[in-house]
């Protein structure tokens, strides 16, 4: 073997691109040899592996001379290297320490969980954004990487998204937020979405620095459900500005579309008799009605105004009608 191929001076990850994880370290089939020199750069660490097991981890960054270190692991992976005779006994991966931040995450199915003050079922997407730092990189190079010579933070976001829905999912669930709730809530279910994952960041060699909801969405039968909820809900505030009941206020909503299709004539007819204020059809006209208490008398002005605004009666209907109504009081 030519000596000169021995002499491999310089190990060092050069351009790691971005989100990079893991860097194994090759050189156009150079050898590693023991005279060589490993720089580590500031954020950076180092696996050593010798016959296929973890002899090491680099820590702290600076100079490394491999022939003269008096550091103990620098000392063992010397002896590695002064019997070493084939490049495929020993190994050198490179792993990001630095903080990797806002890494992006997202739901990859609906979180589910039943509505509290509705009580049917909604279906919750969420995204956002976290960031973290390698902690154990022993632990994650035997568990997840397996010697694979490049990794990727992108790698990570399916592992994670499918151990932390689960719990987000479960704390929803107790809870107790409503469908309205969620966006008043939402740092305040970020941070317990936080303290529910850390165990699951911790398990894969990770430290979760900060985990954040940046926006939510529901489904689109959630969202009809409550618009209908909604627009019953504005219709009994109107009908208690009117001073009416919902019944009530639903009765003249019937009546007011059945005269706009009868026509103009129709809608005279259909209102009067629709409210009692008149005669019944067909009774002879000397037959007197009994007055009706004033405060019935009060809330029936004001529906007959109403149904003057909405064009619904004549002018002088209005006014006749009217007149009868005050004689009454």
């Amino acid at each position: 073997m030519d000596i000169k191929n021995q002499m491999r001076s310089v190990i060092q990850w050069e351009n790691p691109r971005e989100h990079q994880l893991f860097f194994k370290f090759t050189d156009s089939g150079d050898e590693l040899k023991n005279a060589s020199k490993l720089i580590l750069q500031p954020g950076q660490g180092c696996i050593f592996t010798y016959e296929g097991k973890v002899e090491g981890v680099f820590e702290e960054e600076g100079l490394y001379d491999l022939e003269t270190a008096n550091k103990p692991f620098l000392t063992t992976m010397r002896k590695f290297m002064n019997a070493f005779e084939s490049e495929h006994k020993t190994g050198i991966w490179f792993y990001r320490r630095a903080d990797m931040v806002n890494v992006r995450w997202g739901t990859r199915i609906p979180i589910t969980y039943n509505d509290p003050v509705y009580g049917f079922p909604v279906k919750l997407r969420a995204y956002g954004n976290y960031s973290i730092r390698i902690t154990k990189a022993e632990n994650f190079f035997g568990n997840i990487l397996a010697g694979q010579q490049d990794y990727f933070v992108d790698q990570l976001q399916e592992i994670f998204l499918s151990r932390i829905t689960q719990p987000i999912s479960s704390y929803l669930a107790n809870a107790k937020f409503s469908y309205a709730e969620i966006d008043s809530n939402i740092e305040l279910i970020a941070a317990e979405a936080k303290n529910k994952s850390v165990s699951v960041f911790e398990d894969l060699g990770f430290q979760l620095l900060d985990f954040r909801i940046e926006g939510n969405s529901f489904d689109k039968e959630t969202n009809d459900r409550i618009n209908e909820i909604s627009d019953v809900q504005a219709e009994v505030q109107s009908a208690n500005i009117a001073g009416v009941d919902f019944a009530e206020l639903q009765k003249l909503k019937a009546m007011r579309d059945m005269a706009k299709n009868e026509g103009a004539a129709g809608a005279g007819m259909g209102v009067f008799a629709g409210m009692s204020m008149g005669n019944a059809m067909g009774q002879p006209q000397q037959q007197e009605k009994a007055p009706e208490p004033k405060t019935d008398v009060r809330s029936k002005l004001k529906e007959l105004k109403e149904l003057f605004e909405d064009d619904l009666i004549s002018e002088e209907e209005f006014k006749t009608k009217k007149q009868q109504l005050l004689d009454l009081m």
